[in-house]
């Protein structure tokens, strides 16, 4: 039976949730919690980016908050790549991790009260339903990436959901360039 998309993504948010307590409060199994943490966000935003921002930008009506929403995704990209990159033993790792949480706390808190309700008020449970079926599949399709495994057509999927313009024809390295450079305006 298929699930509501809004309903699946609210669970992700949970269980992201939960790996930043156990990360937080038992630093002895942060080298085995931060792969599983970068898998399920970078499967997570991949999956939204791909199947539920354009549809939440062109049939739900909310376009504005879809380009924030993925700028968000974007700067948590970055902030997961360097906590990847941190050490979970060092004195960095802490500060590094609460960057993480607060960045994606933020996100979490204004898609679960803007986005999410946009959909669920203009979209039927029928397509909510389909598009969660899609968004498990893609999720699926994404587990085991990290945030630098981006393609170029994922990285045009970012700048075309923030709208950003003039995207198309650009190489990967220039295009990666311009998505982070207006993520951080």
């Amino acid at each position: 039976m298929a699930v509501d998309v809004v309903d699946l993504i609210m669970q992700d948010h949970r269980e992201v949730e939960r790996l930043f307590d156990e990360l937080k409060d038992e630093p002895e199994k942060r080298p085995n919690l931060l792969p599983v943490l970068t898998t399920l966000l970078t499967a997570h935003s991949r999956a939204e980016e791909a199947e539920v921002y354009p549809v939440a930008a062109s049939e739900a009506g909310e376009k504005e908050e879809v380009s924030h929403s993925q700028q968000e995704h974007i700067e948590a990209d970055q902030l997961l790549a360097k906590l990847a990159a941190t050490d979970p033993a060092s004195a960095d790792f802490d500060k590094v991790l609460q960057n993480l949480i607060d960045a994606v706390s933020h996100h979490v808190e204004e898609e679960e009260s803007k986005v999410l309700p946009g959909m669920r008020a203009n979209l039927s449970d029928k397509r909510r339903r389909e598009l969660g079926e899609a968004f498990v599949a893609s999720r699926k399709q994404h587990l085991g990436e990290q945030p630098g495994d981006i393609t170029r057509d994922q990285l045009a999927q970012q700048a075309s959901n923030a709208g950003i313009p003039g995207t198309s024809d650009l190489p990967k390295k220039k295009l990666q360039k311009k998505v982070q450079r207006e993520a951080e305006r």
